[in-house]
């Protein structure tokens, strides 16, 4: 019966479709018994669709790979692993390959307990990182990689205590590094490479063993050690807040656009200023006419403002009479 199933591997084949189809004709064969499964294995096939919901079913489940394949959709909220050491559902395996750090390693039997990973890496998965996969304590291995996944990296990240490798490379992820990368202390693999994301990269913790630039290649934001691009702190403070590459290249825009405004109309005043005074200068007949011009016009105000004393003496003297 399949509830004495622990272990299902599909990997390596040209297995095609929408993978939910295949779950419910197992469900029907058992009615709900697919609680027992451990590891679930779907590597390199052709499956598309979105993400079966029945995974979260397996209340048991330990390790799921569905990488290689072409499921599309969001990442379900459900997903569930076991919070459990159910050494009795391994017993039938001696050893087991597990994908981390962009390769195969070869688990025994006496470690293989302790593995719990979720890799739904080379896929078409889209939108956020659900928050609920913050929540599984145990988790050792998390492969999201070469996905169109966008938004934030979840704060709720530092609550995988366990995690050991963490790959989110070549998504379209954007956003600041949450600090709380730097509380995961068993981290030894990190991948963040080729995404959107900005600000200073957290220090701290694990992450100061983990100086490989090539982990934040491919995000032009993104500044601080180990990357070469230092980041524009606030005041002498070391322990001051940096402020935020975006941020602080969008106030030099502005002050470049002030010292630009300023230089303009400096020069604007210097060529119109010359263009008068230089021509004038230079051309005895326009400076003759401009002279003679100014000396009519000042001899006319005279005449006016003359005029206008002579009739209000006029008016003050026959208003008396």
């Amino acid at each position: 019966m399949l509830k004495y199933i622990s272990h299902l591997s599909l990997r390596d084949n040209s297995l095609s479709g929408r993978l939910h189809l295949r779950w419910k004709a197992l469900k029907s064969m058992d009615r709900g018994k697919l609680t027992g499964f451990v590891k679930v294995k779907a590597k390199s096939n052709l499956f598309d669709g979105d993400i079966p919901q029945e995974l979260c079913l397996l209340s048991s489940l330990k390790i799921l790979d569905l990488s290689q394949n072409n499921f599309s959709g969001r990442i379900p909220h459900c997903l569930n692993l076991s919070k459990n050491d159910n050494k009795d559902a391994m017993t039938f395996f001696e050893q087991m390959e597990v994908g981390m750090k962009g390769t195969e390693l070869l688990y025994y039997y006496l470690t293989i307990d302790l593995v719990h990973s979720v890799d739904l890496s080379n896929n078409n998965l889209s939108g956020e990182i659900p928050e609920d996969i913050t929540t599984l304590s145990l988790l050792r291995i998390l492969n999201l990689s070469m996905n169109h996944l966008t938004g934030k990296i979840p704060k709720g990240i530092g609550n995988l205590h366990h995690l050991e490798s963490l790959d989110l490379s070549r998504n379209a992820l954007s956003g600041s590094l949450p600090q709380e990368l730097s509380s995961l202390t068993f981290l030894s693999h990190l991948n963040l490479s080729f995404n959107n994301f900005s600000g200073k990269i957290p220090s701290g913790n694990q992450l100061r063993t983990l100086n490989d630039p090539s982990m934040y290649e491919g995000n032009s934001l993104l500044c601080g050690p180990p990357l070469s691009t230092k980041c524009l702190w606030e005041g002498d403070d070391p322990q001051a807040m940096p402020i935020d590459c975006v941020g602080r290249r969008k106030k030099i825009g502005e002050e470049v656009e002030a010292v630009s405004f300023y230089i303009s109309m400096v020069m604007g005043f210097i060529v119109g200023f010359w263009g008068v005074c230089g021509t004038l200068i230079v051309k005895r007949s326009w400076r003759q006419a401009y002279y003679q011009g100014f000396d009519n016009l000042k001899g006319r105000m005279v005449f006016f403002m003359t005029e206008k004393a002579i009739r209000c003496l006029g008016k003050i003297k026959f208003d008396r009479t």
